[in-house]
């Protein structure tokens, strides 16, 4: 879950169960070719009002979005988005970019923007030679990317678990997934990035930043390492290899895992009372605060509890796991057990498989928050340190049983910590590290005549989880802030954060002012903004 990842958040997607881009390399901080081998396939195209391609292109995953361009600019190439940011510069029109349009609010589809820069096309995947990683470009999504990789090579990013995402603004985000408790962040294996930025003067070009100690433009790698996406340019090229990792193509990011375990447990609502609800919920987060530290063996399960509103009928808790690890069985096993002791709720579903984990990985609408006919949602998020505290466990009750959610409506509960905390919070702009969960609330609908009363809903069960901190996730000793990749313009509205925090701090705590000196540098005009874009420094 522009494109911002959408990690499981569908309840019934959980119950459902090579090519080289470039041979040549170049110095760090050069511009480097402008996309793939050879020319794009075609672009730019500029689409205006009255085009008959116009309508279908304005929106992107989340329906309630759809803003009126001046024109979308399709482009294929670096040099094509160079020539696009130019002109939208030149003409004084605000600019956006989207890959692959899963963005939660409406970064893309803001009124003022004026030029829609689509970067879709821009999807190539491959191993650059001259620079000895993996190139991703921001159109790629992420099942591409995945079946890319273990194709030609064998490896793996840990990213999200929804395909149909891109990697654009996953990436920028910091992006994580059932593999990271294992192997990070994907941010923790970006070794460089290529990104269009506007100079003072006006003036648009590509610049290479790198993670080498000597590179002069390595805080603009930095910041693109949970920074988010739409701060501080338009990003056309990745690279990605694991720190340290040297040797042939096949040794330079993680082992692809080749078959997958996937354990899914649905608990009845009829029959489970605030007590037994509050016990599962406890288990799963005391589990995750004894099994987080990097390299312990349970850090390589994954678990997932699909808290839905109660007219769905059932909770499900999800477990997934490396099927070839040893031990694997025995360890999912433990894991659903300790969830579930001493609540005594008997499952109402039980199914426990293997299956190869490229397809698990690659399903088509696996992970999607709602399907074709849903598209109309509304995400929110928080880090935990540990459990939620019963307070808060006692208003996810309150609001899950209430007469005025849905079935497509609730709270997921995702694994997370592991080698994710081996990574000092100042070495890249994520700076939750030391966490381990994420808690995601989540509704989704179809017919705009609900938009009202689903935002209620929404906004009103997260003001009284964090109804002690003024109504969003302050840092402390239980909750940690936010996830910029599920943005939630509320977080930066009075109306619902009365805390006192801004939401700067919420998604990137002590990081910040350094993120505001990297905007100062490469964003002097402040080209590249939205509603919850780094500020540069008063």
């Amino acid at each position: 879950m522009g494109d911002v990842e959408r990690n499981q958040v569908s309840r019934r997607a959980l119950l459902a169960g090579a090519g080289a881009v470039a041979g040549a390399g170049w110095a760090a901080g050069t511009p480097g070719p402008a996309a793939g081998a050879g020319p794009p396939a075609f672009g730019p195209v500029r689409i205006r009002p009255g085009d008959p391609r116009y309508e279908s292109l304005l929106r992107g995953n989340n329906f309630r979005f759809a803003g009126r361009p001046d024109e979308i600019r399709v482009v294929a190439s670096t040099d094509q988005v160079v020539r696009a940011v130019a002109d939208a510069v030149r003409a004084g029109r605000r600019v956006a970019v989207r890959s692959g349009g899963h963005c939660f609010e409406n970064f893309t589809a803001d009124p003022a923007v004026r030029t829609l820069l689509d970067v879709s096309p821009m999807d190539a995947v491959g191993y650059d030679a001259g620079m000895r990683a993996f190139a991703v470009q921001p159109g790629a999504t992420l099942g591409q990317v995945y079946r890319t990789l273990f194709q030609g090579w064998g490896v793996t990013i840990p990213g999200g678990g929804c395909p149909g995402v891109g990697a654009g603004g996953h990436f920028a985000g910091g992006g994580y997934g059932p593999l990271s408790r294992r192997y990070g962040s994907v941010v923790d294996h970006l070794y460089a990035v290529e990104v269009v930025v506007v100079d003072r003067d006006g003036t648009a070009r590509a610049v290479v930043a790198t993670r080498e100690p000597d590179d002069p433009h390595r805080d603009l790698w930095w910041a693109h390492t949970g920074g988010g996406g739409g701060n501080f340019g338009v990003v056309t090229r990745y690279w990605l290899r694991t720190p340290g990792a040297t040797g042939d193509p096949s040794r330079l990011l993680p082992a692809s895992p080749q078959r997958m375990l996937e354990s899914v447990v649905a608990l009845p609502w009829e029959g489970t009372g605030e007590p037994a609800f509050g016990t599962l919920v406890r288990n799963f987060g005391r589990w995750h605060e004894q099994h987080s530290a990097p390299g312990v063996p349970a850090a390589d399960l994954y678990g997932l509890f699909l808290l839905s509103h109660r007219s769905a009928g059932y909770v499900t808790l999800v477990a997934q796991i490396d099927a070839d690890r040893p031990g694997a069985d025995g360890l999912v096993t433990d894991f659903e057990s300790v969830v579930t002791a001493g609540a005594g709720v008997a499952p109402i579903f039980t199914a426990r498989r293997t299956m190869p984990w490229l397809h698990r990985m690659t399903w088509p609408g696996t992970g999607e928050s709602g399907d074709a006919a849903t598209r109309r949602y509304k995400i929110k998020a928080g880090y935990l340190r540990r459990s939620p505290a019963d307070r808060q466990i006692a208003a996810v009750h309150r609001h899950l049983t209430n007469d005025t959610g849905g079935p497509d409506s609730g709270m997921l509960l995702i694994g997370y910590g592991g080698q994710v905390r081996a990574v000092p919070p100042g070495d890249t702009a994520i700076a939750q590290r030391d966490v381990v969960m994420k808690a995601v609330y989540q509704t989704t609908w179809a017919d705009e005549a609900d938009d009202a009363a689903r935002l209620s809903w929404i906004r009103a069960f997260y003001r009284d989880v964090y109804a002690d901190t003024g109504g969003v996730p302050v840092p402390g000793d239980v909750d940690d802030g936010s996830y910029i990749n599920y943005p939630d313009a509320d977080l930066a509205d009075p109306r619902w954060n009365t805390s006192g925090v801004p939401a700067h701090t919420l998604y990137y705590k002590d990081n910040y002012p350094r993120l505001q000196r990297v905007k100062a540098r490469w964003d002097p005009r402040g080209v590249f903004r939205h509603a919850l874009s780094v500020e540069p420094p008063a």
